[in-house]
């Protein structure tokens, strides 16, 4: 089967120009890391909704049951890439980065032995004088390889798996730059919150100098009272020491202002925000404040069926399509009637096809799945 080939329908055309990465959120948020790099470590290595996110689903999808038409095609599947899992891998690179490249590795006699998911960031789509990609260049510091999109065979090599983008034609759009404002935001407020917190949350009060003949402190006096009020008051082991306050002086306590109290409630938006772009539920990331599931129980099922499931399906039709010249009748996905999350929902199902009357032992057989 012709992947990448001049013969496939609609292949004689010429392409539209690439607009690579158009979306570029670097343009859009200041200092926003605009590599993917940077936006790696901002966005995900130090932001903790973002990082959980990402992980509920790559990790759910990697720890599900899988069924597939042949043993040696679910051995491939469930084996590691790299030390990591295949499906965790992919699911993740895919929604960071919008894009997952499997290189299909074979031996000497042509029979495919592994697959390897290779780092998105360091591929680039090489296409032809038409705009048909005919290989990829895989680039590791100053070292660069090319790798074909097909054998002589015409079997890929390559298979790509990529996110809608509606603004390119060979480089999918991942999450992590529809999330990158939230998560500027929540990263600022924690920066904004740490920095209360060194300083003792917030200033506690103020001391207020009333002489009552209009002087004030000299410069020796400011600093004695300075360094008295860092070595008795200031600290975790001080807290609660009464105050021996001299003439003139006075104790002024001092509140948190409507501003410093509505950060909280920002930072709070930025995290269910940025669960929405993952779309993990914001209930089992620890949100307070979240009343759109009635339960747990719903919230988990919710982040299977909308988030994880899709997910799944998209990743093992790509690959399966990409193995055919090796099984040909290549058909892999989750089995669902082991997913823990689903089993109100097969219950429901086999009540009902229980309860129908009408339908014979082996129409419910078929309806269940037990065909």
């Amino acid at each position: 089967m012709k992947i990448f080939g001049w013969k496939s329908a609609g292949r004689g055309e010429p392409r539209p120009a690439l607009s690579l990465h158009a979306f570029n959120a670097g343009a859009l948020f200041g200092d926003w890391p605009a590599s993917y790099e940077g936006q790696l470590r901002e966005g995900y290595a130090r932001n903790a909704i973002a990082q959980r996110a990402v992980r509920l689903v790559a990790q759910g999808l990697g720890g599900a049951p899988l069924v597939a038409s042949d043993p040696a095609l679910l051995a491939l599947i469930t084996a590691r890439s790299g030390g990591q899992v295949l499906a965790e891998t992919l699911a993740a690179q895919l929604l960071l980065h919008g894009n997952a490249y499997v290189q299909l590795l074979t031996d000497g006699d042509g029979q495919l032995v592994e697959l390897f998911a290779l780092r998105p960031e360091r591929v680039s789509v090489e296409p032809d004088a038409r705009g048909w990609p005919v290989g990829y260049r895989y680039r590791v510091g100053e070292r660069v390889t090319r790798l074909l999109a097909e054998d002589a065979g015409g079997r890929p090599q390559i298979v790509h798996l990529k996110a809608f983008n509606p603004a390119d034609d060979h480089y999918g759009l991942g999450c992590l730059g529809a999330a990158s404002g939230a998560i500027a935001i929540h990263n600022a407020a924690t920066t904004w919150n740490k920095a209360l917190l060194d300083n003792a949350a917030r200033p506690s009060g103020a001391l207020v100098y009333e002489p009552g003949d209009g002087s004030s402190l000299s410069r020796e006096q400011f600093d004695r009272l300075r360094a008295e009020m860092d070595a008795s008051f200031s600290g975790s082991g001080n807290a609660g020491r009464p105050m021996l306050l001299e003439g003139g002086l006075r104790w002024q306590a001092l509140s948190l202002s409507p501003a410093d109290m509505d950060f909280a409630a920002t930072k709070a938006a930025a995290a269910r925000e940025i669960a929405a772009a993952f779309g993990v539920p914001p209930m089992l990331l620890g949100l307070p404040g979240d009343a759109t599931y009635a339960n747990y129980v719903e919230a988990n099922r919710a982040l299977w069926r909308l988030a994880i499931l899709p997910l799944a399906d998209m990743i093992f039709a790509g690959i399966a399509q990409g193995l055919q010249g090796w099984f040909p009748a290549a058909a892999i996905s989750i089995d669902i009637d082991r997913v823990t999350a689903l089993a109100e929902d097969r219950e429901r199902l086999w009540r009902q096809v229980s309860a129908a009357e009408f339908l014979t032992l082996e129409e419910k057989r078929a309806m269940v799945g037990l065909t």
